[in-house]
């Protein structure tokens, strides 16, 4: 009942939860409805207008890239004249120039506000100019190509120091003299050179990796039980991987390489990165709790057993999910649009998955009552046998004819549960049977011997009883009530084997018999002869008529 209980209330949570969340969406979704903000080339972020500008970039569209520069665009003079120095800004870039990584772009309208600059201006790279270093600078301010909000642009200043004659001159020994054979808006000599670099660092890094773990593999005794040797199993490959990202990272910058094909490796590098963290995560949760496993199998712990698998598996799951939501947001996706879907999703959970709430309740209510562990010889039900796993939905059972059976924990948890390994002894309660027809002291004698056998055998507990119980049907019978002190069920067998053949070897000696079931049958001519009352002769009963 409280389980039930416990479980309506926490369907309620998620009915009340996601309604609130989706008043709150409600409300944010009006507000935005009412400054409504368009803008057709896509400048409302500095994340959002250098991704547009580089696309302009990479497919040669220097007229669109020219709505990216705060400049005036009213004649064809002026649009030639930035289109010119985008084409500029582009060789530039090409030739050492630099542009912040996707992920560190503010993807915020009103941009950073915690980077020493003014409110509406935001930094996102660097050309370098012979000595010297000219900053991007993208600048917040109206336009009139349709926009009906602020769009960020390329700031006045980085377009009159783009404009000036030294620029000019160093970004025309810097155009490419020769045709190149282009491939997603970079030409491929780039691509080969980035992806090349990028191969040789993985696989390089991930082979010495390999080779430091088989050295310590051969300096550690007992590899399998080193926590030193499992952390460092779990750690070299995904950390191999992390650094070779992070050396590529900043090697790339440095690259005399196409910037919309190192912007998108780096883009792309950053996923890796995260990749690389959560492999790490995965499989040092993985080290951890096998060994945690291993220690507590010797020390017989079973139910810890039951709560590192949950919670390993509990940790997995969020690390997938945040793996998958920072890799959303690097691809630009913004997450927190769907907090209203998952607010209807958390209806239809609340109604539709009851049953899974409750099973979730019900493996709290296992691991924290213990009923049953890993491990561990149970009846459940009709269900007999040994339990392999207490996961977060269901118990596996192995039974005795091999099978897996799979119960809900919210069934389990409210079953009545018979644990035979929790056992510190074992019941001998034997009814033994002998003859009928012995004398009344060989009766006592034989009561005596089952008593003395047990009082002298080792594993049995104290004050055991040996007791002429019943007259059977075919037996006398002695009853024996004792517990054999052992644990274990194997060995509890063979103790139960000796007791049992000790007493019958002493019955032999004593000349005593064990009873099996017998059956005396009378017939009619050898019942006793009855007598008339006036002397006559005896009837004879098979004439009786």
């Amino acid at each position: 009942m409280p389980l039930r209980l416990l479980t309506h209330l926490l369907a309620l949570l998620l009915v009340i939860l996601p309604a609130a969340a989706i008043a709150q969406d409600a409300d944010a979704a009006a507000e935005a409805a009412v400054a409504q903000i368009v803008d057709p080339y896509d400048r409302l972020t500095p994340r959002a207008s250098v991704t547009a500008l580089l696309t302009a970039l990479g497919e040669g569209d220097y007229n669109r890239a020219a709505q990216y520069f705060s400049v005036p665009l009213e004649t064809d003079q002026q649009r030639a004249r930035a289109a010119t120095l985008a084409e500029r800004l582009r060789t530039l870039l090409d030739s050492g120039g630099k542009l912040q990584p996707f992920g560190s772009l503010s993807n915020d309208p009103t941009g950073r506000t915690d980077d020493g600059l003014a409110l509406e201006e935001e930094r996102v790279g660097e050309l370098n100019i012979g000595p010297e270093t000219v900053p991007i600078i993208l600048s917040l301010s109206t336009t009139e190509e349709g926009s009906t909000a602020p769009v960020w642009r390329i700031s006045p200043d980085t377009v009159t120091q783009l404009a000036t004659r030294e620029v000019a001159r160093v970004a025309a020994e810097a155009e490419p003299t020769e045709d190149r054979v282009m491939l997603a808006g970079a030409p491929v000599r780039d691509w080969a050179l980035l992806i090349g670099a990028a191969l040789v660092l993985f696989v390089g890094l991930y082979l010495i990796a390999r080779l430091l773990l088989a050295l310590a593999k051969r300096t550690i005794a007992d590899p399998q039980t080193s926590l030193f040797y499992r952390a460092l199993n779990a750690a070299l490959p995904p950390v191999s991987l992390l650094v070779a990202g992070g050396i590529f990272y900043v090697w790339a910058e440095e690259l005399p390489a196409s910037i919309v094909a190192r912007q998108l490796l780096l883009r792309y590098t950053g996923v890796v990165a995260l990749i690389a963290l959560v492999w790490f995560g995965l499989r040092l949760v993985n080290a951890v709790s096998d060994l945690t496993i291993v220690r507590m199998q010797r020390h017989e712990r079973r139910q810890v057993i039951s709560v590192v698998s949950l919670m390993r598996r509990v940790v997995k799951i969020i690390l997938l999910a945040f793996v998958f939501i920072a890799v959303l947001d690097t691809f630009g996706i913004d997450v927190t649009t769907g907090v209203a879907a998952l607010g209807i999703g958390g209806i239809a959970l609340a109604l539709g998955a009851q049953k899974t709430v409750e099973n979730l309740v019900g493996s709290v209510t296992v691991i924290v009552d213990k009923p049953a562990q890993v491990g561990d010889f149970v009846k459940v039900g009709s269900v007999v046998g040994t339990v392999e796993d207490v996961g977060i939905r269901s118990t596996r059972i192995r039974t005795n004819d091999r099978t897996i059976v799979t119960i809900p924990n919210g069934d389990l948890s409210s079953q009545q549960i018979e644990n035979y390994s929790v056992r510190e002894r074992f019941l001998f309660n034997p009814v033994i049977g002998i003859e009928y027809g012995l004398p009344a002291a060989k009766v006592r004698e034989a009561v005596q011997i089952v008593a003395r056998t047990l009082e002298e055998h080792e594993k049995v507990a104290e004050n055991p009883r040996a007791r002429l119980k019943d007259f059977g049907a075919s037996s006398l019978d002695i009853e024996v009530f004792s517990y054999i002190d052992v644990p274990d069920f194997a060995e509890s067998l063979i103790h139960r084997e000796e007791l049992l053949l000790t007493i019958l070897e002493r019955f032999e000696e004593a000349g005593i018999g064990i009873a099996f079931p017998t059956r005396t049958i009378v017939f009619g001519n050898d019942l006793p002869v009855a007598k008339s009352g006036t002397g006559g002769d005896a009837a004879d009963p098979a004439n009786d008529g």
